[in-house]
């Protein structure tokens, strides 16, 4: 059985999604990030990423982490990818070039949309918008997405899905990178299209479960 180390306030969302998505059984050991608990070293704190216990799965101390076997994956993009493909199924690549095409988007999304779209999220939640130098910041980060953005948007006008006409793993790895952007009032509503396809994928019963999590999950 396939073993997800993270909680669902992390990039632990995405394996979590892929995995309701396929029906798959695991283990789910909800790992917290250490910076998160008051003193992470404490005998009676939750299994975090400053523990021994995980420690031992990745050295580096962050999360997600899977184990399946003698497997371990440490990063979030690669762990989804081998959900999909060992589920098999609509999600997963049919051929090659449906292999190449997911990775593609998937590191699309995280070199050209996550960091900016993770600023803009941070810098709302935080109030910082109100002051004059975070509004700065938001625009500049707005700015850089805006490029990427029309990229998607090109090709998301013409289609409902990422990869070959179906909801496959690109969508999750794409989605959970282009949320961030959210919390911007008006930027999405440039690509209508990239607002459009947002709007399918967290309509999705495995995403309202996994989204169910994240919110019951303390902030």
């Amino acid at each position: 059985m396939l073993t997800l180390y993270g909680c669902y306030r992390s990039r632990a969302t995405r394996p979590l999604w892929a995995l309701f998505e396929t029906g798959m059984a695991f283990s789910h050991v909800p790992v917290i990030q250490a910076y998160r608990l008051p003193d992470a070293a404490a005998s009676d704190a939750p299994i975090n990423t400053a523990s021994p216990a995980f420690l031992a799965v990745n050295p580096m101390g962050q999360i997600p982490a899977l184990v399946d076997g003698d497997l371990m994956l440490t990063e979030s993009l690669a762990i989804t990818l081998h959900i999909a493909r060992r589920a098999g199924g609509p999600l997963a690549p049919a051929t090659d070039a449906e292999a190449a095409l997911m990775e593609q988007w998937a590191l699309f999304a995280t070199s050209a949309i996550e960091g900016p779209a993770l600023d803009i999220t941070y810098a709302i939640s935080k109030g910082e918008d109100k002051t004059p130098e975070g509004a700065a910041l938001i625009a500049t980060c707005a700015e850089t997405l805006r490029r990427p953005l029309a990229r998607m948007q090109a090709h998301l006008a013409t289609q409902d899905w990422l990869v070959a006409g179906r909801f496959t793993a690109a969508d999750i790895m794409a989605e959970e990178c282009t949320r961030y952007a959210q919390p911007h009032p008006t930027l999405l509503a440039e690509f209508p299209a990239v607002k459009a396809w947002i709007d399918r994928c967290q309509a999705r019963p495995a995403f309202q479960q996994m989204w169910s999590g994240r919110l019951a999950e303390p902030a």
